[in-house]
């Protein structure tokens, strides 16, 4: 979203022993043939080790943490499509005075087992003072396992995409709104509690699943609840909530936390029918793992080593940086974590898909970016084989905070940004966006076909951005998928309308549901265009589907963003069509 002017070592094998001559038959002395030398073998690689120099770790009696804090704010405040990465970790304790701004590739984190077991009696802060006040573009940046017990009695956070609050403890409000209450386009809170007010305020869109509130003030287009207390009523499209009293599946994410001064990762457990946050009553349900059950992975390292790590059984921890890949990740075990710290980066180099999965149970992937390379991939993220059968119900792979960007930090394609082959499997929050500003940016120059292909069975999404594709952003084959909030903007840069037909309807949708599904169910979906190339461009719908009866969404809408370019209709030829600039949505309650 963005508004415009708004090589690990290897060791030889056991070098072969000389042998002596022998005496032949003859008298004469022999030489004895030459044994084989061994072939090199990789040397194990070993667990655990150090989280290297972008993991900064506090504890209350660190000397100048503001300090600190500043200097990082400083350097990523305005770099969007720069290189630095950082993790700010806080053990378990109370800090005081602090003001943690958050710049890009940011996340901010405690290392306790619950949110208040480390305390900030001060803020976790994002602004919008770089872009002059508008939020839009707050990408990239996140806040997770913390109390906090803000200053004024309210805690800033004006995000856009990519930016998770989870597991989060404010002792107070939470304004989603940047200072002058500019433009904003959010965002994502789980497994949270905020005792007072969420304000929105300008926030276009939210999502909020799994949480306790104590009540939310306003809503602008679409904002979407599952599974929270205090949550307000149904109301969409006047109130533009929609409220689910449970969320069907979840898992929350993956976390690394202290045990004694020991890092372990804790994999919360499978929920279902959730409701209410996972902490705060005795331990939490879950498994731990030990470090030295991860491969610790620092920038630099090859695609053959990562791939060597997971071979021998070991997990993946990405600290933050940048990795080149000239292979892809492959996670082949049931039951693999790969779980990022500060925004780590993988990148593709030679038309590679980035990480693929096997149709195997339990695989949790979370917290990095995947941002294709100058070569078109194929494909980014591949989750399950094609024809992926297996039942995957009782342990499903989640995918959470994984993002994909094709271009803005240089010329990247992809053909399908993210294809979603294995059963079960559960999409937690995602933004896959094809880039709209930035270097390497271009109708052709970032070419990017489809966001999102869905093929598997019975997969959940929950927290779904998908934005500026050149045909489909979603398109989903498998039967009974689920999607919990939708947000997409169609591309902005199509040059013309021919750019963008799809045979003979005008546009690609934003989600398509395949012609075959027979079973399929969305709630709270939005779609926007905003065709500033060539505003005369006409979108037929945001979304098609079949016209059958199992096929069913809940609360759709469509904007025209100040009337570049408009949409006829919300769903295949259902919903009044959008006109004017008046950027008014368009809303469809029930269908069919």
């Amino acid at each position: 979203m963005s508004l415009p002017d708004i090589g690990r070592r290897t060791v030889l094998g056991a070098a072969a022993a000389a042998a002596p001559a022998v005496l032949g038959l003859s008298g004469r002395a022999t030489a004895s043939p030459q044994p084989k030398k061994r072939a090199k073998t990789p040397r194990l690689l070993a667990g655990g080790g150090d989280l290297g120099p972008n993991v900064i770790v506090f504890d209350p009696s660190t000397a100048g943490i503001q300090a600190k804090l500043d200097e990082i704010f400083k350097q990523q405040e305005t770099a969007q499509f720069g290189t630095g990465r950082y993790a700010l970790l806080f053990k378990p304790g109370s800090y005081s005075g602090l003001n943690a701004q958050l710049g890009f590739y940011t996340s901010i984190a405690g290392l306790g087992l619950s949110p208040d077991d480390t305390t900030i009696n001060g803020d976790v802060t994002v602004d919008a003072g770089w872009f002059n006040g508008n939020a839009t573009q707050n990408f990239w940046r996140s806040a997770e396992n913390l109390a906090l017990v803000p200053v004024s009695g309210t805690n800033r956070w004006a995000v856009a995409q990519a930016a998770p609050f989870r597991r989060m403890h404010v002792r107070g409000g939470l304004n989603l709104s940047p200072d002058g209450y500019g433009w904003a386009s959010g965002g994502y809170i789980a497994d949270s509690r905020i005792d007072g007010q969420v304000g929105p305020y300008s926030q276009q869109q939210w999502y909020t699943r799994d949480s306790a509130i104590g009540s939310w003030l306003n809503g602008v287009w679409n904002m979407v609840f599952s599974g929270v207390e205090g949550a307000p009523a149904q109301g969409f499209p006047n109130p533009v909530y929609t409220t689910l009293d449970t969320t069907p599946v979840s898992r929350e994410k993956p976390f690394l936390y202290l045990n004694g001064s020991d890092y372990n990762v804790f994999l919360p457990e499978k929920r279902t029918d959730a409701r209410g946050v996972t902490w705060g009553n005795g331990t939490p349900r879950g498994t731990s793992l030990p470090l030295s059950q991860f491969y610790v992975a620092q920038p630099g390292v090859t695609a053959a080593t990562l791939n060597q790590a997971l071979e021998q059984g070991l997990h993946l921890l990405l600290t933050p940086g940048i990795y080149h890949l000239d292979q892809p990740i492959q996670v082949n075990r049931a039951g693999t974590v790969v779980l990022g710290l500060g925004y780590a980066t993988l990148v593709p180099d030679n038309g590679v898909t980035a990480l693929r999965v096997a149709d195997v149970d339990g695989v949790r992937l979370a917290g990095f970016l995947i941002d294709a390379g100058p070569v078109n991939s194929e494909t980014l993220l591949e989750v399950g084989p094609s024809g992926a059968s297996a039942d995957h119900s009782a342990d499903p792979t989640t995918v959470q905070d994984v993002f994909v960007r094709i271009g803005g930090a240089g010329a990247g394609k992809a053909t399908t940004s993210m294809v979603i082959n294995s059963r079960h499997t559960i999409v937690d929050h995602t933004w896959v966006w094809r880039a709209d500003h930035g270097t390497g940016v271009g109708w052709e120059t970032n070419r990017a076909d489809y966001g999102i292909v869905v093929n598997g069975d019975d997969v959940l999404c929950t927290g779904l951005f998908v934005e500026h594709f050149n045909k489909y952003d979603v398109q989903w084959n498998g039967q009974r998928g689920r999607t919990i909030f939708f947000q997409n903007e169609k591309a902005y840069d199509a040059p013309n309308q021919a750019a963008i037909q799809n045979g003979d309807i005008k546009g690609y949708a934003a989600y398509k549901v395949g012609d075959s599904v027979t079973s399929h169910e969305g709630w709270g979906l939005g779609s926007y265009c905003y065709y500033n190339v060539d505003p005369t461009i006409v979108q037929h719908h945001g979304f098609a589907a079949p016209n059958n009866p199992g096929v069913k969404f809940h609360d759709l809408l469509v904007v025209s963003l100040g009337g570049q370019g408009q949409y006829e209709h919300v769903i295949n030829e259902t919903g009044s069509p959008t006109s004017g600039t008046s950027t008014t949505p368009s809303t469809v309650v029930s269908y069919p």
